[in-house]
C-alpha cells in the first residue's frame, strides 16, 4: 500500500481509503470483517458520515477491541450552526465509540452557506473549540460545487485543511483549484472515484485519480472484504500507458452527454427542483442498492424530478449539453413521482 501525507494535518495515510456509505447495505458483523480486512491490506483511511444512518453506529461497534487506533477517522456533518455542530460531534464520538475523531469535516458546503458557517454561531466555531478540547484534530470541507471549492480554497485555506471533492475520469472540473488546494498545503480527497458506479473499469479509474498529480487520497465506497481486496491490489505508483489515456477519452465521450457532473450550471430551476441531487439519488438507487436509504432522501426534497413543466431552461444553461428534462423523466420513473 503506498502512503502519504495528508496536508498540512502531517496525517500519514493510505492513498487508498474506504468510504462509509456503502456501510449501510451491510450489518454489524460485516462491518467488523470489513475492518479487519482494510487492516490486513494497509487501509489506514476511514470516511463516514452523520449522514450516512447506521454507518457511524456500525462503523463505532466494529472499531473497538484495539482497532480504533489502526485507523484515521473521518467523518462529517451537514450542521452550518455552532449549536447544530456542537450536538453532531457529540453524537459521532458516541455512535463511533471514540474519545477523538481524527477529522471532522463541513459536509457538502454550498457556496450559498459559506459565510454562514465561518461567521459568527457558525458551524466552524463548534469545530475549533472541539479541537481545542481534543475531541477533534483537524477540520476539513467537502463540496459538489467548483464555485464552492474555488472560493474555500482561495479564501478560507488558513481555516481549513483538507478538502474533498468529486473527482473521476469523468469529473476533473476541479483540477486547477485542487493543484491550488495542494499548492497551499490543503489535503486533497477525491470522492465518487468511480463517478458513483458508471465507471466500469474500477482499475484505470482509481489509477487515473493517483495519477492526476492533484489527490492525496481516494475514497471509494466498499461493501464487503472482496471489493477491498479488490481496491487495494491497484497499483497506484504505475504510470498511465498512451492506450490507457485513449481509453479514459473513451470512457469520457461515452459518458459526456449524460452524465450529471455536479457543477450546478443549470440553477436555478424556475419550478425549484435541486436537479443534480435528483439525478445523485437516482444513481445511489440504481448503481449503489441503496434505494432504501436513497428513496427516503429522495422523499425529504421539497421538489422532485415529476415536478419537472419541461421549460428546458436548465437544458440552455448546462455547459455539457445534457438532456436534462429526458433525464429527470428518468428519475421520476425510478421513484415513482
Amino acid at each position: 500500500m503506498e502512503y502519504t501525507t495528508l496536508g498540512k494535518t502531517g496525517l500519514r495515510v493510505s492513498r487508498m481509503g474506504f468510504g462509509g456509505i456503502p456501510i449501510q447495505k451491510v450489518d454489524a458483523a460485516v462491518t467488523r470483517k470489513l475492518m479487519e480486512r482494510l487492516v490486513e491490506r494497509g487501509v489506514n483511511y476511514i470516511d463516514t458520515a452523520r449522514g450516512y444512518t447506521v454507518s457511524e453506529s456500525f462503523l463505532g461497534e466494529a472499531l473497538e477491541g484495539g482497532l480504533r487506533e489502526k485507523f484515521v477517522l473521518a467523518t462529517k456533518s451537514m450542521a452550518r450552526t455552532r449549536a447544530e455542530m456542537e450536538r453532531d460531534i457529540e453524537i459521532s464520538l458516541r455512535n463511533l465509540r471514540t474519545g477523538y475523531i481524527d477529522l471532522y469535516q463541513l459536509h457538502n458546503l454550498p457556496e450559498k452557506d459559506i459565510e454562514k458557517v465561518f461567521g459568527p454561531g457558525g458551524a466552524y466555531e463548534a469545530l475549533t473549540a472541539a479541537r481545542e478540547a481534543g475531541k477533534i484534530g483537524h477540520i476539513g470541507v467537502t463540496a459538489h460545487s467548483a464555485d464552492a471549492l474555488k472560493i474555500l480554497v482561495e479564501d478560507y485555506a488558513d481555516r481549513i485543511e483538507t478538502v474533498m471533492f468529486p473527482y473521476n475520469i469523468v469529473e476533473d472540473q476541479g483540477r486547477d483549484v485542487l493543484a491550488l488546494a495542494r499548492e497551499k498545503g490543503i489535503g486533497t480527497i477525491a470522492m465518487k472515484p468511480l463517478a458513483g458506479g458508471n465507471l466500469d473499469d474500477w482499475e484505470l479509474a482509481l489509477r487515473y485519480i493517483a495519477a492526476s498529480g492533484v489527490i492525496d487520497i481516494m475514497i471509494p465506497g466498499m461493501g464487503s472484504p472482496e471489493e477491498v481486496d479488490r481496491n487495494a491490489s491497484v497499483d497506484l505508483a504505475a504510470p498511465l500507458t498512451a492506450e490507457e489515456l485513449a481509453r479514459c477519452d473513451a470512457v469520457r465521450k461515452e459518458l459526456g452527454t449524460q452524465f450529471c457532473r455536479r457543477c450546478g450550471y443549470c440553477a436555478p430551476c424556475p419550478n425549484g427542483i435541486d436537479i443534480p441531487s435528483n439525478f445523485l439519488m437516482a444513481n445511489y438507487a440504481r448503481k449503489y442498492g441503496l434505494a432504501g436509504w436513497a428513496e427516503q432522501r429522495y422523499k425529504a426534497m421539497p421538489y422532485h424530478a415529476g415536478s419537472c413543466v419541461m421549460c428546458g431552461a436548465c437544458e440552455k444553461r448546462c455547459p455539457y449539453g445534457l438532456p436534462i428534462r429526458d433525464m429527470l423523466e428518468g428519475v421520476a420513473k425510478v421513484f415513482g413521482y
